[in-house]
């Protein structure tokens, strides 16, 4: 991992992000098994046998500089899913923030908005970052509005980007927030997660 970025923890109200670790397995095995989430055919969330694959898999990853793995955490410090920083650009300043998924138990909460605003916060304001993107398959519309009411902005779409597991193609949706968009959108993070649910 470059000194630019390096494993850290980030810590909220409603979210606690640590390093992803081996030692996760157990309780990521048990939140992907709540709702069957790895059967979604339009995202990339392993089964529970897979579980240690996916682990290791990022933590190489993390090795070769190109993501920064975190396991997360809800309130109560039970295991509500993964996220990453992918995609590593150090040279531009870039990261993408992907490869996320919750336990259905933790969704359409506070936790993914403080989580993604933990993210952006440090992009931006530590990293020094000039874009943080995300990306979702075309058929994942849970995954595009969420990433939509962040206000990410629509960059476009990669037709044909990636062959999926059952054969299929994927589409993938492209969005970003660029650095002079921060400020809005930390004060709109901020709105979102202050008001009354």
């Amino acid at each position: 991992m470059s000194n630019w970025l390096s494993p850290l923890s980030l810590h909220g109200q409603h979210v606690h992000l640590e390093p992803l670790q081996r030692t996760h397995a157990q309780a990521a095995r048990e939140a992907v098994a709540e709702g069957e989430i790895w059967r979604h055919w339009y995202t990339l969330i392993p089964a529970p046998d897979a579980v240690e694959a996916e682990i290791e898999r990022r933590l190489r990853l993390q090795d070769q500089g190109t993501m920064l793995p975190f396991a997360v955490l809800d309130a109560q410090h039970r295991f509500a899913g993964m996220t990453t920083y992918m995609n590593v650009d150090a040279n531009n300043r870039r990261v993408e923030v992907g490869s996320t998924w919750y336990r259905p138990s933790v969704q359409r909460g506070p936790l993914n908005t403080e989580a993604k605003r933990l993210l952006l916060a440090h992009a931006f304001e530590h990293l020094d970052c000039i874009a943080v993107e995300f990306r979702t398959h075309w058929f994942n519309q849970q995954s595009r509005r969420a990433i939509e009411r962040l206000g990410a902005k629509l960059d476009g779409v990669l037709r044909n980007h990636q062959l999926g597991a059952n054969g299929s193609m994927r589409d993938t949706v492209v969005y970003s927030i660029i650095a002079s968009e921060w400020p809005a959108v930390k004060n709109h993070l901020d709105y979102q997660l202050q008001r009354p649910r």
